[in-house]
């Protein structure tokens, strides 16, 4: 047993050995990633750096770091499953690292909101799913209150704001909605139909000269439905479908850094894609003083680079739990 610590511990600190654990740890174990935008505040803000749970769902066929090119893909995935070995599929409400299904290369983390078989009707500033196990689920899991009769069905209205505190709605003046009606009307491909629900008490907007207050979608089998918590600031599966199960990753765990890096022109303005605009973090900031303001840029720039110390070393399972923390 010395013997076998031994060598080991040889090998472990030769650089060949030193490279290949470190790549072992990426590719099964655990892997670094950054928050960059605000799409999930506040449970995990832009400059956030955790550590994702690669083992979550299944392990993933491992990819170069950096480049992302999967590593003898034919061989290792030849079921194209996207996974050595086939795990537990993400569960509603939680929190996922995946790969963005129109760039592969580019990790992307938002919530898992719905799976397959469950349908979806996204209006303004409403979320409601209709759960595949039926009305009598709906009944059973969720209150009265939170729960809609629209379409002959029951649905759920923004099934997880109440149980997760850590998730911060707070539109920054972008009306995704709309967005999203207009691009429909522009003939771009979105995941979502453009309906009229009766008894919806929101906006009716004229698309294509008929009435439509609300998106639906229905979720594919072993797909799932991935919206970021601050939904008016998120790129998400209302653009581009829910994801398959070859592309998700891993969880994320664990907060080992966060940095406030923003500059005030991109808190005050957001950046050339609306992300990083935050009036609300200024208004808290800067208190009384106008945010658009010199003296409010100066406290802005004199916090700018801090780390945010009360964040270290959270998990991401527990701060969700909180109410919000910068």
């Amino acid at each position: 047993m010395k013997k076998t610590l031994s060598a080991f511990s040889r090998f472990a600190s030769s650089w060949t050995g030193t490279i290949i654990i470190v790549l072992f740890l990426i590719f099964f174990v655990a892997q670094s990633f950054v928050i960059p935008s605000g799409s999930m505040k506040r449970t995990q803000l832009i400059g956030d750096f955790l550590f994702a749970k690669k083992f979550s769902y299944g392990i993933p066929v491992p990819h170069i770091p950096w480049i992302e090119q999967a590593i003898f893909p034919s061989l290792l995935d030849p079921d194209g499953n996207g996974h050595l070995i086939e795990g537990p599929r993400p569960q509603r409400e939680e929190i996922v690292i995946f790969r963005n299904p129109q760039t592969p290369k580019i990790h992307f983390v938002k919530r898992c909101v719905a799976v397959g078989g469950d349908e979806i009707l996204y209006a303004n500033e409403k979320l409601l799913i209709h759960f595949h196990e039926g009305d009598a689920y709906i009944k059973e899991h969720y209150p009265k209150e939170k729960i809609r009769s629209l379409r002959g069905k029951l649905w759920v209205e923004n099934p997880y704001m109440e149980k997760y505190p850590g998730i911060q709605y707070a539109p920054e003046g972008i009306d995704i909605f709309q967005g999203l009606l207009r691009l429909y009307t522009y003939n771009k491909d979105i995941d979502m139909v453009p309906v009229y629900v009766d008894d919806l008490d929101v906006p009716t907007y004229e698309i294509l000269g008929k009435g439509m207050n609300a998106l639906y979608a229905k979720v594919e089998a072993d797909h799932f439905y991935m919206i970021g918590d601050n939904r008016d600031n998120s790129n998400d599966s209302r653009f581009w479908g829910a994801v398959p199960y070859k592309l998700i990753v891993g969880k994320p765990w664990l907060i080992y850094m966060s940095l406030e890096t923003r500059s005030y022109e991109s808190v005050l303005d957001g950046d050339n894609n609306g992300g990083g605009k935050d009036n609300e973090g200024l208004k808290r900031l800067c208190g009384d003083i106008a945010i658009d303001s010199e003296a409010c840029e100066e406290i802005w720039n004199n916090r700018r680079f801090s780390v945010r110390w009360g964040r270290i070393g959270r998990r991401i399972d527990s701060i969700q739990l909180e109410a919000p923390i910068e």
